[in-house]
């Protein structure tokens, strides 16, 4: 891979790279969506997609209250029946953060990361300088990863350089504290080329994981975007022996979407993504409906409206 970090490197690099054929993603997204699987298989499809969400709040009104409650739920899904799993990492605002790690140390959520969204979230439209602090900020009150987001206009208008310089820096201020996950919002980047593209400069400097969207603009993970960068982290394996995860976020409510991804990440980037540690799915409503299904595979019917708890 012929890359030294240089502005005509990377800008070699990655015009460089093959283009997407559009209609061959969309009709090979579309046919892996139409495949079905075995209730024994769907079993543990459905306990590993809980061990993927990122169960998250990321609203104005959220509360000190609200977030404990969401820890709770985080670490035992379903309080009565212990074998359910607990789920990826909780996500939330920098100003939450301390409360979510408190909270889970407290309930036995050790092990379970806090993710915070950082850099101007979700606009990313702020100086380098106010970014910095605010990934500071987050990791200094125990973020174990970072949510960031790309500067889309500067990436849209060919400044390729600053993005890529932007995340290095965010990625040596986590350093060894925290993960780094890098939202490329694909719904703004218009192009499955750009969606290649921006994949694979964020992982050229340094993100942990590439993420759909912010969950605040439409279209958010649609399944050929999250082939694209499923297909840039294969390829990124292949290249430097480096494994960088994947995170659809947006638009990922109901099991049957969640096991669409599933299916996505086994035939596209190859079972060793099917792990939390390289595939998260960006949620909130999502969990309920996995419990949900989760019981009727169980018991051989569907709970009562108040089974799960309203997040």
């Amino acid at each position: 891979m012929m890359f030294d970090g240089s502005q005509a490197s990377l800008r070699k690099f990655l015009s460089d790279l093959p283009p997407v054929d559009q209609v061959g993603a969309d009709a090979r997204a579309a046919m892996l969506a139409t495949r079905s699987i075995k209730t024994s298989s769907k079993a543990w499809a459905i306990d590993m997609a809980i061990s993927m969400v990122d169960l998250t709040t990321l609203e104005g009104a959220d509360t000190p209250g609200k977030v404990k409650s969401l820890c709770a739920k985080a670490v035992r899904p379903d309080p009565t029946d212990l074998t359910v799993p607990s789920v990826g990492a909780i996500c939330v605002y920098n100003d939450m953060v301390k409360t979510a790690r408190a909270e889970l140390d407290l309930i036995g959520g050790k092990s379970i990361p806090v993710a915070a969204v950082a850099t101007a979230f979700p606009s990313g439209r702020a100086s380098i300088e106010v970014k910095k602090l605010d990934t500071q900020n987050a990791v200094d009150a125990g973020a174990n990863e970072i949510d960031m987001v790309i500067d889309r206009g500067a990436f849209l208008s060919g400044k390729l350089i600053q993005v890529f310089e932007e995340i290095q820096i965010i990625k040596h201020i986590c350093g060894d504290k925290a993960h780094l996950k890098v939202i490329l919002e694909t719904g703004e980047l218009v192009t499955y080329d750009n969606v290649r593209k921006a994949s694979f400069l964020a992982m050229l400097a340094g993100a942990d994981f590439i993420k759909t969207s912010t969950g605040k603009v439409a279209p958010a993970a649609t399944a050929p975007v999250v082939l694209v960068m499923l297909e840039a982290v294969r390829d990124y394996f292949t290249m430097t022996g480096k494994k960088i995860g994947v995170k659809p976020a947006g638009g990922i409510r109901t099991t049957k979407d969640a096991i669409k991804q599933l299916v996505l990440v086994n035939e596209t980037a190859g079972d060793q993504w099917l792990t939390p540690d390289l595939f998260r799915i960006g949620a909130s409503a999502l969990l309920n409906d996995l419990l949900m299904q989760r019981m009727k595979l169980r018991t051989g019917h569907y709970a009562s409206a108040n089974y799960v708890t309203i997040d």
